[in-house]
């Protein structure tokens, strides 16, 4: 089979670094944590009293209030980060074939906060079903597929996908996929999440998720740190808009990068666990490079899950040895969670953006907060601690696990 190549030609990026992806780069090349104290509820009583927030981030400076409201917050940062990303790719569904311009959106939870108060109204009053109009639409996960391409008029193939942290990955994967089978031109493709509210806190403390590190919240999210205990809980979203190259070159459009192969696996093992032996990760990585058609010396970078775990970061950099071998001295690693915390099921979209975006500057973003070296840690792998770094970057890799076992890996490349 013949399959069409594809491009990226609009980012967007709403994270807690950056509102727009010019702030977002800027903010992980200078290597700036996200993290501070809750804003949205009174945390004091939980056991984790921080994460990595948005910052100054109204979305009625984006959307009407009326509107707003219909929204969950998931939603909302669905809504903007696409519109940066259209924006930047110059797509009019009126100038284009709108049938051909699809949208595949991920999240992990979806609207957790309009779930949360919601059944806490319920649960506080005197039996009686009073329930918002909007308390479903706001909900459930597939909506802002739905609304982005009700806001631009695309009319191609809409739906969400669904696997916890690797979810925008996912949609990364299906739209490139898409693309390539010539079932579209154009899928704006990536990922939201909005999961501080008490009961996100609560749950993901209470399965030991979470750093606890509350007087040191700056630094809390130090992957592949002897004293990591833990991912900080980030929020926002990423948003790409992948196109076919041949239509991408006839408009005139910008090329960040050529995606040229994604894999998929499940580790088959635990619900929140990874293989102690990175079996999963190992096979991802390994059916993205078939997929791309390249040997694992081609890589340069890779923007690993690096969650800053205890059992996660040592699976995943076991896996990366196990399938570059030699090279994975050779090539840059970092963890761009160390920055921005895990932003759940959107963290596949932002960290595929800084994965692009190291190839269009030349540069790799930092992994921050380290000081303590592990000594389960093979010192000879390069995870760019602490600082930002220049090196040639032709092809980029993304990797992003979620629970109950799923996997995706993304490569990216320098167009020819």
């Amino acid at each position: 089979m013949n399959l069409r190549r594809v491009v990226v030609t609009g980012l967007g990026s709403l994270t807690p670094i950056g509102n727009t992806t010019a702030e977002y780069w800027q903010s992980l090349v200078e290597g700036k944590s996200g993290a501070g104290p809750i804003t949205k509820f009174d945390a004091s009583k939980h056991k984790t009293r921080f994460a990595c927030e948005l910052k100054n981030f109204n979305p009625e400076d984006f959307i009407d209030k009326k509107e707003c409201r219909r929204m969950d917050a998931f939603t909302q940062y669905a809504l903007v980060s696409s519109a940066e990303a259209i924006r930047d790719a110059k797509i009019d569904a009126k100038q284009l074939n709108a049938d051909r311009i699809g949208v595949i959106w991920g999240a992990g939870i979806g609207g957790l906060r309009t779930f949360h108060d919601e059944v806490a109204g319920f649960a506080q009053g005197d039996g009686t079903p009073r329930f918002n109009p909007f308390f479903i639409p706001k909900m459930i996960i597939d909506i802002s597929a739905g609304y982005i391409s009700i806001m631009h008029g695309f009319r191609g193939p809409n739906f969400s996908t669904v696997s916890a942290c690797a979810s925008a990955s996912n949609a990364i994967i299906d739209a490139f996929n898409y693309i390539r089978l010539n079932k579209a031109d154009i899928i704006i493709a990536g990922g939201s999440e909005a999961a501080i509210v008490e009961s996100g806190i609560g749950g993901f403390n209470a399965c030991k998720a979470l750093s606890e590190r509350n007087d040191e919240y700056m630094t809390a999210s130090r992957p592949f740190d002897k004293t990591r205990d833990g991912f900080v809980m980030g929020e926002g979203a990423g948003a790409l808009v992948l196109e076919e190259y041949e239509h991408a070159k006839r408009r005139g459009a910008t090329m960040y990068a050529e995606m040229i192969g994604g894999g998929l696996s499940a580790d088959a093992y635990h619900l929140t666990a990874p293989h102690p032996e990175g079996l999963g990760a190992k096979n991802v990585m390994l059916n993205a490079l078939q997929d791309a058609g390249i040997e694992p010396s081609s890589v340069d970078y890779i923007n690993v899950h690096g969650t800053s775990t205890p059992l996660g970061d040592i699976a995943e950099l076991s896996a990366v040895i196990q399938v570059f071998k030699e090279h994975a001295y050779k090539l840059n690693i970092s963890s761009t969670k160390s920055m921005t915390g895990h932003l759940l099921g959107a963290a596949g979209a932002i960290e595929a953006i800084a994965s692009v975006l190291a190839i269009k500057h030349q540069i790799i973003p930092p992994t921050i907060n380290h000081t303590t070296p592990d000594e389960q840690i093979d010192t000879r792998l390069n995870l760019t601690l602490n600082k930002a770094q220049t090196r040639t970057v032709n092809v980029a890799m993304s990797n992003t696990f979620g629970f109950g076992g799923h996997n995706c890996s993304i490569i990216f490349k320098k167009v020819e």
